[in-house]
């Protein structure tokens, strides 16, 4: 492409603001992206996540704070699969498995992880799944009033 005195190459991806742009607008790849990038933000406060010193609510927060939008940026424009929408489920048990840790099962006397039922029970926020798609309706909403 060529514009004024400047050329532009034609390129199939690029980076910009923290999102790949694709020409063939595929969205999986986007996903897989953030989904790394949630693990490595997650990785990166695995002290604070581990700590037995950091309250259960201030764990919850850090986990709101730092990781999820790390995760969710830009997701107002995903169209989810029922694939996609289950590796961020998946993410995200994985991250409320490093606050609420494992509990004593009372006939064994053993340690052992948490059921995801019991992950839901504990977890007082709103699951990724409903974040993404009120933050769509939401989305939808401003793109309405713009018209």
């Amino acid at each position: 492409m060529r514009t004024d005195n400047s050329t532009f190459d034609r390129v199939e991806d690029f980076k910009y603001l923290g999102t790949t742009l694709k020409n063939q607008n595929s969205i999986q790849e986007e996903i897989t992206s953030r989904l790394k990038s949630g693990n490595a933000c997650c990785h990166s406060v695995h002290y604070l996540s581990s700590s037995g010193l950091l309250s259960k609510n201030l764990k919850n927060k850090v986990h709101g704070t730092i990781i999820l939008p790390v995760v969710l940026y830009w997701c107002e424009t995903w169209s989810l699969t029922l694939r996609e929408e289950y590796r961020l489920k998946v993410l995200e048990n994985r991250m409320s498995r490093r606050i609420f840790r494992h509990k004593r099962d009372k006939g064994k006397g053993e340690w052992r992880k948490l059921h995801n039922e019991e992950l839901n029970d504990l977890y007082f926020s709103p699951r990724i799944a409903q974040v993404i798609k009120s933050r769509r309706m939401k989305w939808a909403g401003h793109r309405w009033c713009m018209e």
